[in-house]
């Protein structure tokens, strides 16, 4: 039968209307009486839940969102939340990182599944690469395709000069984690994630580390955490171990460069662009600045009432992103 754990934890969810604690818990006990042999009660246990869950998707939908849930006062511009309905396949990917990705969409929806078997699916996520490449709209991405809201901590409210008072607030923040489902995203990770020996560090940002360390090695919600850095080699070594996966980003490859033009102009006629010079024009540009090359000549077009867009107006807004220095870091 279920273990005392198991039972505190069953009418716990319940409590707190977890509707997918209770469920995984549930399916945790199913399996359990399995294993001792009781196959006609773990058989019982999951038709009954197979049957909850079918009577809710009749009232709720199967794809109705995680609703919001008030901030308390100590979360206040903490967390800036909204429903993305972002797509992964709206993105343009290589197809290692987007078949990683598709593999975390399938994990978080069939993660009880995943439980019952001992398995957990993949929630903390690392993401690595150039500025531009996609991270944060992967966070939107992965927020839609797992009808979760999209939960951006706000690191300029986060980081205080006071002692102590960062950690507090990223504890609020994994404390909300538990209370609403959502993705949350932790972009410029690198701003509490650098490594602690680092010759400009101070005392308050180790601590804050450290303490990052520890919530995200006991973190066990539904929450799906996305950090997001452009800074891999200032990472902490220690932060590598804890997360799921370490997906990396790259700058697109050639073959990439058409996708993501005619993906931003669909609603403009591309039949006539002269791909073997734009491409070229593309190349050590990010998909954002590939992006907005590709709209700043659909403006141009528009503006001056041209029937379509021209490779020459293309390639000469792709060479002048080039041409643009890069950002400061700080």
């Amino acid at each position: 039968m279920a273990t005392a754990d198991q039972l505190k934890a069953l009418v716990d969810s319940h409590s707190q209307r977890d509707e997918a604690r209770f469920r995984a818990v549930a399916m945790q006990i199913a399996a359990h009486a399995a294993k001792q042999g009781k196959g006609k009660l773990a058989e019982e246990l999951r038709a009954i839940l197979d049957r909850a869950s079918a009577q809710r998707e009749l009232h709720v939908g199967p794809v109705s969102a995680v609703a919001i849930a008030r901030p308390p006062r100590d979360l206040e511009g903490l967390l800036f939340a909204s429903y993305p309905d972002t797509r992964l396949s709206e993105m343009v990917l290589e197809k290692d990182l987007e078949a990683d990705l598709r593999a975390v969409v399938t994990e978080y929806r069939s993660r009880d599944k995943l439980r019952a078997r001992d398995l957990a699916p993949r929630l903390r996520l690392l993401l690595v690469g150039p500025p531009g490449c996609g991270k944060t709209m992967t966070a939107a991405a992965l927020a839609g395709e797992c009808r979760l809201p999209l939960m951006v901590v706000q690191l300029h409210a986060l980081m205080t000069k006071f002692m102590g008072e960062t950690a507090a607030k990223l504890h609020a923040v994994f404390d909300a984690m538990a209370k609403t489902k959502g993705v949350y995203l932790f972009d410029e990770f690198d701003a509490i994630g650098s490594v602690r020996m680092a010759h400009n560090d101070v005392g308050e940002i180790r601590r804050v580390l450290n303490s990052f360390l520890q919530l995200i090695e006991v973190h066990h919600s539904d929450s799906i955490i996305v950090a997001a850095s452009n800074l891999m080699p200032i990472l902490d070594q220690a932060l590598f171990r804890r997360f799921d996966a370490i997906l990396e980003y790259h700058l697109p490859k050639p073959g990439m460069v058409r996708p993501l033009i005619e993906n931003r102009l669909s609603t403009f006629d591309t039949t006539r662009l002269a791909w073997p010079k734009i491409t070229p024009a593309a190349k050590g540009l990010s998909h954002a600045d590939v992006v907005r090359a590709a709209e700043e000549s659909a403006k141009e077009m528009v503006l001056k009432d041209q029937p379509s867009i021209r490779s020459e107006d293309l390639v000469r807004a792709l060479e002048q992103r080039r041409r643009r220095p890069p950002p400061l870091r700080h």
